[in-house]
């Protein structure tokens, strides 16, 4: 039996396999790890097969957490995710850019992408570029005074229903899920490191890259929104 707040469990769901994982968010081991090979090639998911999966699986977990799963992380590789790139450029005529500023660009991307892909669920948020005067900056002083600010993003996200169709699955054993993860982007973050796909899920989640931002704090402890943005240009 482990203590509930110590572990995290990571579901994968790609064309080849599904995989899953019981991590040990203190010393980063794997307690259970189980994964099924699939022979089909099609993009679509057999979800037949990753109910039985979870069948073999979700009892074996919950007698060594000693309680039920209540919730998970979903790792997905699917040809149906969306990799977008969208750019905001202001003319400000020598006015001044603060933090205020900054974060209502920040928002008016994200409101943008949300208004253009209405049937998609953004999974990560990421900072390409940011430019002032054309120049690259990798630092934010309190104001700058510019006269073009512009910053690009990067939107990886997940169709609406691929959503509904795992979680209906995942329904049945009154499993939530907490987060999905687009296992290229966060393999590609680390490719050049031998970690297990659910350390590799674990640091990203909790803020490993700097360039991505937290749409939604996980606790009031964690940096917000806007405090994780500014600690990139810090």
């Amino acid at each position: 039996m482990t203590d509930e707040l110590s572990y995290e469990v990571y579901l994968s769901i790609s064309q080849k396999k599904f995989v899953i994982y019981l991590l040990n968010k203190e010393n980063f081991k794997n307690i259970h790890i189980d994964e099924l090979y699939l022979e089909s090639t099609a993009d679509q998911i057999d979800y037949n097969l990753l109910g039985s999966f979870l069948d073999n699986n979700i009892f074996k977990i919950e007698k060594l957490i000693g309680n039920f799963l209540k919730s998970i992380n979903v790792i997905i590789k699917n040809n149906y995710i969306l990799n977008s790139s969208i750019g905001i450029k202001k003319k400000n005529y020598g006015e001044t850019i603060n933090k205020e500023y900054l974060e209502n660009l920040l928002i008016e991307l994200k409101d943008l992408f949300r208004e253009n892909y209405q049937n998609n669920k953004i999974m990560h948020f990421l900072i390409n570029r940011y430019l002032v005067d054309g120049v690259d900056h990798k630092t934010f002083e309190k104001e700058i005074y510019c006269n073009h600010m512009c910053i690009e993003v990067n939107f990886i996200s997940i169709p609406n229903i691929l959503i509904k169709e795992i979680s209906n699955v995942l329904g049945k054993y009154q499993i939530k899920i907490d987060r999905f993860l687009e296992e290229r982007y966060i393999k590609s973050f680390f490719e050049s490191n031998s970690l297990d796909l659910s350390v590799i899920a674990f640091k990203i989640q909790n803020g490993h890259n700097y360039s991505e931002i937290s749409l939604v704090p996980k606790s009031l402890k964690k940096k917000g929104f806007f405090e994780k943005f500014f600690q990139l240009f810090s």
